[in-house]
Protein backbone atom coordinates (compact mmCIF):
# COMPACT_ATOMS: atom_id res chain seq x y z
CA UNK A 1 0.00 0.00 0.00
CA UNK A 2 1.16 3.42 -0.67
CA UNK A 3 0.30 6.18 1.43
CA UNK A 4 0.97 9.61 -0.38
CA UNK A 5 1.34 12.55 2.35
CA UNK A 6 0.04 15.69 1.61
CA UNK A 7 0.88 18.73 3.09
CA UNK A 8 -0.83 20.23 6.29
CA UNK A 9 -0.77 23.42 7.04
CA UNK A 10 0.66 24.37 9.88
CA UNK A 11 -1.56 24.93 13.42
CA UNK A 12 -1.27 28.82 14.11
CA UNK A 13 -1.12 29.43 17.61
CA UNK A 14 -1.91 32.80 19.08
CA UNK A 15 0.17 32.19 22.17
CA UNK A 16 2.42 29.23 23.54
CA UNK A 17 3.62 28.98 26.95
CA UNK A 18 5.59 25.98 29.43
CA UNK A 19 2.32 26.03 32.35
CA UNK A 20 -0.73 27.98 31.50
CA UNK A 21 -1.68 31.08 32.64
CA UNK A 22 -4.00 31.94 35.67
CA UNK A 23 -6.28 33.85 32.94
CA UNK A 24 -6.41 30.35 31.16
CA UNK A 25 -7.00 28.47 33.96
CA UNK A 26 -9.84 30.68 35.20
CA UNK A 27 -11.18 30.58 31.90
CA UNK A 28 -11.00 26.89 31.31
CA UNK A 29 -12.61 26.29 34.67
CA UNK A 30 -15.59 28.93 33.91
CA UNK A 31 -16.23 27.29 30.84
CA UNK A 32 -16.40 23.90 32.28
CA UNK A 33 -18.33 25.35 35.36
CA UNK A 34 -20.75 27.47 32.39
CA UNK A 35 -21.46 23.72 30.37
CA UNK A 36 -22.29 22.26 34.12
CA UNK A 37 -24.99 24.46 34.84
CA UNK A 38 -25.80 23.89 31.07
CA UNK A 39 -26.38 20.45 31.73
CA UNK A 40 -27.81 20.72 34.82
CA UNK A 41 -30.37 23.31 33.85
CA UNK A 42 -31.38 20.42 30.69
CA UNK A 43 -31.75 17.72 32.75
CA UNK A 44 -33.61 19.53 35.70
CA UNK A 45 -36.21 20.54 32.88
CA UNK A 46 -36.48 17.22 31.41
CA UNK A 47 -39.86 16.75 32.91
CA UNK A 48 -41.45 20.15 32.63
CA UNK A 49 -44.37 20.16 31.41
CA UNK A 50 -44.78 16.29 31.78
CA UNK A 51 -47.25 14.28 34.08
CA UNK A 52 -45.80 12.60 36.85
CA UNK A 53 -46.91 9.23 34.83
CA UNK A 54 -45.35 10.18 32.22
CA UNK A 55 -42.32 11.30 33.89
CA UNK A 56 -42.01 7.79 36.04
CA UNK A 57 -42.64 5.77 32.39
CA UNK A 58 -40.21 3.19 31.75
CA UNK A 59 -39.42 2.67 27.92
CA UNK A 60 -36.26 0.84 28.33
CA UNK A 61 -35.50 -2.60 30.08
CA UNK A 62 -33.36 -0.74 32.62
CA UNK A 63 -34.42 1.51 35.84
CA UNK A 64 -33.89 4.53 33.40
CA UNK A 65 -37.17 6.91 33.44
CA UNK A 66 -37.14 10.55 33.44
CA UNK A 67 -37.47 10.77 37.05
CA UNK A 68 -35.09 8.41 37.45
CA UNK A 69 -32.40 10.14 35.72
CA UNK A 70 -33.18 13.51 37.62
CA UNK A 71 -32.54 11.94 40.73
CA UNK A 72 -29.17 9.86 39.33
CA UNK A 73 -28.08 13.18 38.58
CA UNK A 74 -28.71 14.96 42.42
CA UNK A 75 -26.76 11.97 43.21
CA UNK A 76 -24.18 12.20 41.44
CA UNK A 77 -23.49 16.03 42.47
CA UNK A 78 -23.58 14.42 45.50
CA UNK A 79 -20.98 11.85 44.78
CA UNK A 80 -18.19 14.12 42.61
CA UNK A 81 -18.75 17.39 44.92
CA UNK A 82 -19.24 15.95 48.21
CA UNK A 83 -18.30 12.30 49.00
CA UNK A 84 -15.42 12.54 46.34
CA UNK A 85 -14.07 16.03 48.45
CA UNK A 86 -15.29 15.70 51.76
CA UNK A 87 -15.71 11.33 52.68
CA UNK A 88 -18.76 12.21 54.34
CA UNK A 89 -20.88 8.77 54.09
CA UNK A 90 -23.59 8.84 51.63
CA UNK A 91 -26.52 8.44 54.46
CA UNK A 92 -25.30 11.77 55.48
CA UNK A 93 -25.35 13.29 52.40
CA UNK A 94 -28.90 11.98 51.60
CA UNK A 95 -27.89 9.98 48.65
CA UNK A 96 -28.32 6.27 47.79
CA UNK A 97 -25.55 4.37 48.36
CA UNK A 98 -24.88 2.78 44.88
CA UNK A 99 -25.31 4.39 41.20
CA UNK A 100 -28.33 1.31 40.39
CA UNK A 101 -30.09 2.22 43.43
CA UNK A 102 -30.02 5.78 42.85
CA UNK A 103 -32.37 5.55 40.10
CA UNK A 104 -34.97 3.14 41.99
CA UNK A 105 -37.82 5.54 42.51
CA UNK A 106 -40.07 5.45 45.45
CA UNK A 107 -43.94 6.97 45.98
CA UNK A 108 -42.92 10.13 47.42
CA UNK A 109 -40.68 10.95 44.50
CA UNK A 110 -42.66 13.43 42.35
CA UNK A 111 -41.45 16.20 39.60
CA UNK A 112 -41.66 18.88 42.06
CA UNK A 113 -39.66 16.86 45.01
CA UNK A 114 -36.93 15.58 43.08
CA UNK A 115 -36.58 18.81 41.10
CA UNK A 116 -36.02 20.50 44.07
CA UNK A 117 -33.79 18.27 45.64
CA UNK A 118 -31.75 18.36 42.67
CA UNK A 119 -31.82 22.00 42.63
CA UNK A 120 -30.63 22.08 46.34
CA UNK A 121 -27.73 19.33 45.52
CA UNK A 122 -26.35 21.62 42.93
CA UNK A 123 -26.09 24.69 44.82
CA UNK A 124 -24.47 22.55 47.77
CA UNK A 125 -22.14 20.98 44.81
CA UNK A 126 -21.61 24.97 43.31
CA UNK A 127 -20.66 26.28 46.71
CA UNK A 128 -18.50 23.02 47.77
CA UNK A 129 -16.55 23.48 44.69
CA UNK A 130 -16.25 27.22 45.05
CA UNK A 131 -13.98 26.72 48.12
CA UNK A 132 -11.01 24.87 46.13
CA UNK A 133 -8.45 25.73 43.74
CA UNK A 134 -9.17 23.96 39.95
CA UNK A 135 -5.51 22.29 40.02
CA UNK A 136 -5.92 21.29 43.61
CA UNK A 137 -6.32 17.94 44.76
CA UNK A 138 -8.63 16.43 47.44
CA UNK A 139 -9.36 12.68 49.01
CA UNK A 140 -12.57 11.91 49.88
CA UNK A 141 -12.43 8.83 49.03
CA UNK A 142 -9.56 8.68 46.43
CA UNK A 143 -7.05 10.99 45.21
CA UNK A 144 -8.45 13.28 42.24
CA UNK A 145 -7.87 17.06 41.17
CA UNK A 146 -10.78 19.41 41.43
CA UNK A 147 -10.68 19.89 37.55
CA UNK A 148 -10.60 15.83 36.85
CA UNK A 149 -13.99 15.62 39.21
CA UNK A 150 -15.16 18.48 37.04
CA UNK A 151 -14.48 16.68 33.99
CA UNK A 152 -16.02 13.36 34.99
CA UNK A 153 -19.61 15.10 36.59
CA UNK A 154 -19.60 17.20 32.71
CA UNK A 155 -19.25 13.68 30.90
CA UNK A 156 -21.75 12.20 33.20
CA UNK A 157 -24.68 14.80 32.82
CA UNK A 158 -23.96 15.18 29.02
CA UNK A 159 -24.79 11.67 28.89
CA UNK A 160 -27.33 11.69 30.34
CA UNK A 161 -29.13 14.66 29.27
CA UNK A 162 -28.34 12.97 26.26
CA UNK A 163 -30.60 9.69 26.99
CA UNK A 164 -33.21 12.18 28.45
CA UNK A 165 -33.75 14.44 25.34
CA UNK A 166 -34.50 10.59 24.15
CA UNK A 167 -36.89 9.47 26.50
CA UNK A 168 -38.65 13.22 26.24
CA UNK A 169 -39.04 12.36 23.09
CA UNK A 170 -40.56 9.19 22.86
CA UNK A 171 -42.92 10.62 25.94
CA UNK A 172 -44.37 13.12 23.81
CA UNK A 173 -45.00 11.27 20.56
CA UNK A 174 -46.43 8.24 21.97
CA UNK A 175 -48.07 9.51 25.28
CA UNK A 176 -49.24 13.17 24.99
CA UNK A 177 -51.36 14.76 27.51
Amino acid sequence: MNLQVHDQPSPRKLASAATPTAELVNDVRDRIEDLLDQYRAALNGCVDGLTDEQARLNLVSSKTTLLGLLKHATYLEGFYFDRAITGRPFREIGIASTPDRSFTLTKADTISSLQEAHHRQCEASRTMIAELEFHDTVDGDKPRSVWAIQLQMLRELAQHTGHADILREQILASHPH
